[in-house]
């Protein structure tokens, strides 16, 4: 057992997503957040720039003694998850990988399409992570910069529940202005033929019931969210670190820009009330000593599937 929190952390709200799988699947477990808003959006910077955001706050949670991190960030995972994974000593996953496997097993014609962050689709890595496991697929990706825009906007819109939201959204989505954004974005989708699409941003699952309107009801939507918290558990459970089942959860937020605006808006994407959010200062994440990274090649069988850790 291992009562320890886990980490996980985003650009901004987003991951929150995220994070209420996480809560959900593994009621036990505590969470300690960081959402780096100030930075926001991860998406149109540089890679290199995110990556070195990505070793920052790894750092920081580090030193709080998480037991696991978790890249909630679609833009962070693609430039920083392979740099986090040989920086620090506890496990490291990203929301990339579990959503290309969920495609994968949903897609029938192995056709499958990606919208993402301007920064994700350039990277390559839902088409790099996607044909690892079926080199016969053939994916299709296309960048969503304008969604993220329009959650956002959603999100400030007042008071409400996300479901109250989403429902506003939803009618809001097929008035001219909005719908031509859609058709910018998914036609070319739908004419290629996709039956599977991955939300590759975690700001996409509060517009599932917009976009699926536009894809049709043949085209499943695949959100990185319930995966990554499949595998959280999996990974955990393997290595006997669930937290044990008489501990009282507590969860932890922090936020580099304002925090009484995060907790507000938070609530309203994690689904559970935040009672209040924590300044994290950017300075204190830029000052951060990153440990430096461990060798490319680790000796084979040391730490197989299933294995537990003590």
């Amino acid at each position: 057992m291992n009562d320890a929190p886990i980490g996980i952390f985003d650009s901004g709200l987003g991951g929150l997503t995220v994070a209420s799988e996480i809560v959900r699947a593994l009621p036990h477990e505590s969470i300690l957040y960081v959402g780096d808003t100030a930075r926001c959006p991860y998406g149109p910077r540089s890679l290199d720039d995110v990556r070195e955001f990505v070793l920052q706050i790894g750092s920081w949670l580090a030193g709080k003694r998480v037991k696991m991190i978790v890249i909630a960030c679609n833009t962070g995972t693609a430039a920083g998850l392979v740099a986090a994974q040989r920086t620090f000593d506890v496990p490291v996953i990203g929301v990339v990988a579990p959503g290309a496997r969920a495609a994968v097993q949903a897609t029938c014609n192995r056709r499958v399409g990606v919208i993402a962050t301007t920064g994700t689709v350039e990277s390559g890595v839902y088409s790099d992570a996607v044909r690892a496991l079926d080199a016969g697929a053939t994916v299709f990706s296309v960048a969503a910069p304008k969604f993220v825009d329009i959650v956002e906007q959603g999100l400030h819109m007042g008071p409400g529940t996300v479901e109250e939201w989403i429902a506003d959204s939803s009618d809001v989505f097929v008035r001219p202005a909005f719908y031509e954004i859609a058709r910018e974005y998914l036609d070319p989708l739908k004419r290629a033929g996709v039956d599977t699409l991955v939300l590759g941003c975690t700001h996409f699952p509060l517009l599932a019931p917009a976009i699926g309107q536009v894809m049709g009801r043949k085209v499943r939507l695949i959100s990185s969210a319930q995966e990554t918290a499949r595998e959280v558990a999996g990974i955990l459970g393997a290595r006997k670190w669930l937290a044990s089942k008489d501990n009282v959860p507590r969860h932890h937020f922090f936020t580099t820009d304002d925090e009484t605006e995060f907790a507000r808006l938070g609530s309203v994407v994690l689904r559970k009330p935040i009672k209040s959010a924590e300044h994290l200062p950017v300075s204190e994440l830029e000052a951060m000593t990153i440990p430096p990274m461990r060798a490319e090649v680790a000796a084979p069988g040391l730490e197989e599937e299933g294995v537990a850790c003590n």
